[in-house]
């Protein structure tokens, strides 16, 4: 199949756009290179995304097994909530005040989540899942930081992996420790003794793994992790095979990503979910903390900065952090 860019032939367009209603601008310093857009007509344009549509392969069509996290499904019903003007036209810059039901709903949402996933608190700032393994992993960056443990700097990635966990762990300037499968199809866990020590920042994992299977030895993996002072990662992407039967928390995990579109109803991207310190077993009291800092939706921060914001809390809107033990299945 061709690239629209190689269809059509200079001269042709079509006009689809509506006329402008607002003041027009002349650029200070206009473009001087040539513009590249392909040069097709209507009937060109709409022959060639309707030949791209019928070459994707969705839950509208067949079976898909693998529980890639691009392939989860959304009941309708949920699509059209999403698509309400409540949702889809404010800005991210408006005023909290004038945001306050989106607010209540990413608020409530956050104690649900906290509550299927076993975790204390959860951010919705990432926009994408490899956004939520890098929001993640600086997270665990920040926390070694903090402790003085600087000479953690290696990340154990199984090879039954998602493929983004070592690309990730690489752009959080970690090196990559890659540990196999054992015939089980399950972490080699002689493999993993070995390659975990003092330099052991984490592990990222995926559970049920990328071929589908639940890793029997899951509660053994974190305990060693865990024992040479490392975190464990879980990486969401096939939650849904599990949701409602077992939690990352329970599992041992210290922080988790999930495709939040794949399994809600909310047009984002990822969400990442911690314990109060990162750390299991802390005691405490509960406190709150803001979504972002100054208007709502300016969502964006650093490990650093998430890491700081949960050690000190706050008031105001945002998502409840409890600081005492890891929630078990039943409530807290």
């Amino acid at each position: 199949m061709k690239l629209i860019f190689e269809k059509g032939a200079p001269g042709q367009h079509l006009t689809l756009l509506p006329p402008c209603d607002v003041p027009e601008v002349t650029l200070s310093h206009p473009r001087t290179d040539f513009l590249c857009l392909p040069h097709v007509s209507e009937t060109e344009l709409t022959r060639h995304y309707t030949a791209l549509a019928k070459r994707v392969h969705g839950v509208n069509d067949g079976f898909y097994p693998l529980g890639s996290c691009t392939m989860k499904y959304n009941p309708k019903i949920n699509e059209d909530m999403a698509a309400l003007p409540g949702f889809t036209q404010i800005h991210p810059l408006q005023p909290e005040e004038t945001v306050q039901g989106c607010l209540e709903v990413l608020h409530e949402a956050g104690k649900l989540l906290g509550e299927i996933t076993g975790m204390d608190a959860m951010t919705f700032q990432p926009a994408a899942g490899a956004h939520g393994e890098f929001t993640g992993l600086l997270l665990i960056k920040a926390y070694h930081a903090h402790r003085g443990d600087g000479a953690r700097t290696k990340i154990i990635v199984p090879d039954s992996a998602h493929g983004t966990n070592p690309a990730s762990a690489v752009m959080a300037g970690f090196s990559v420790v890659n540990i196999p499968s054992g015939e089980d199809g399950c972490v080699d866990v002689e493999a993993l003794r070995v390659a975990v020590g003092p330099d052991t920042a984490g592990l990222m994992l995926t559970n049920p793994n990328t071929v589908g299977i639940f890793d029997k030895n899951i509660l053994e993996i974190t305990r060693i992790v865990h024992e040479a002072g490392g975190l464990c990662y879980y990486d969401g992407a096939n939650l849904n095979a599990v949701m409602g039967v077992v939690r990352p928390g329970d599992m041992g995990f210290d922080v988790i990503h999930a495709t939040w579109r794949r399994r809600s109803w909310f047009r984002r991207g990822g969400l990442q979910g911690f314990p109060d310190d990162l750390s299991p077993g802390a005691r405490g009291g509960e406190r709150r903390f803001r979504l972002s800092s100054g208007p709502a939706g300016a969502l964006h921060r650093t490990g650093q900065e998430l890491f700081r914001q949960l050690l000190r809390g706050g008031e105001g809107a945002g998502i409840s952090v409890h600081t005492g033990q890891r929630r078990r299945s039943g409530g807290r």
